[in-house]
């Protein structure tokens, strides 16, 4: 695999490798237990965590990382990072937990609070995406060469606008702003879908829209937000300035929209979020 950036490849095989050790768990009534926060966590969290953390202190010992399964670092340690690896081992546990395959691995290079690159992996099939900002994105699937993507900046003709959407995560506000959108657009076509594969379905033109005015965590979207920068997209804030990752105490991410940079309609969201 050739890729622009000279981690890309070694990563997204660790991503991979990562998923393989998901794999022993998954559909085979594996324990749940629950962290200090309710979240859900399992053996197989563990596995991908224990892959990733190995795999890339090998590749990388100087960059420290910051996973999920991990996340007890001090702010004014963070405080003192340039960069890092932010880390999700396994993410959509809950899909995990309920057999669906909308769950997957991912890893996300993040310098001064920008995401240099991320690769997200699905575990079930071997499908990986992998992008940048300015390096471009790829999706590989298994036994395959990796082919570029890139979003779409309006959907083909005769396609409704297709909005991606959490299943399990909604609130009063996305669904005005859903409302709001298909007043000025039309019908809307809603898409739900687990894990950071929203941002993946955008990255490849297959949706036209992400918003998400919902809470996140920092390593649910690091890594696939890389994949839609490098197709061509963008992710911001309700302010309308890029969404970073600073160091802050909170590792909970602010609202945010995501969708082709190009879009005419990127102003119009805004407003529709902001309201």
């Amino acid at each position: 695999m050739n890729f622009s950036h000279p981690l890309m490849a070694p990563v997204v095989e660790l991503a991979l490798k990562a998923g393989e050790a998901i794999l022993p768990f998954w559909r085979a009534n594996v324990q749940v237990n629950h962290k200090a926060d309710a979240s859900p966590v399992t053996a197989a969290d563990m596995a991908a965590h224990d892959v990733i953390v190995a795999g890339l202190t090998a590749l990388a010992p100087d960059i420290p990382i910051l996973s999920e399964e991990d996340a007890d670092i001090a702010q004014s340690v963070r405080a003192g990072w340039q960069r890092w690896w932010l880390v999700d081992p396994l993410d959509g546990t809950k899909e995990f937990i309920s057999g669906s395959e909308e769950f997957t691995v991912n890893i996300a290079l993040v310098e001064h609070g920008r995401v240099v690159f991320g690769v997200v992996s699905m575990p079930t099939n071997g499908r990986f995406y992998v992008g940048g900002a300015g390096l471009g994105a790829w999706r590989g699937d298994k036994g395959g060469e990796p082919l570029p993507i890139e979003v779409r900046n309006v959907p083909a003709p005769g396609d409704a606008f297709t909005v991606v959407a959490s299943r399990r995560h909604t609130s009063p506000e996305q669904e005005r702003l859903l409302g709001g959108l298909s007043e000025c657009l039309g019908e809307l076509q809603l898409t739900s879908i687990g894990s950071s594969l929203k941002f993946c379905l955008l990255a490849e033109g297959a949706a036209d829209c992400y918003p998400r005015l919902a809470p996140t965590s920092q390593w649910d979207t690091a890594a696939a937000q890389g994949v839609l920068e490098g197709a061509g997209g963008e992710v911001l804030d309700l302010r309308g300035e890029p969404f970073c990752y600073p160091p802050r105490e909170s590792l909970l991410n602010e609202s945010f929209l995501a969708f082709p940079a190009k879009a005419a309609w990127r102003a119009k969201l805004l407003e529709l979020a902001r309201s």
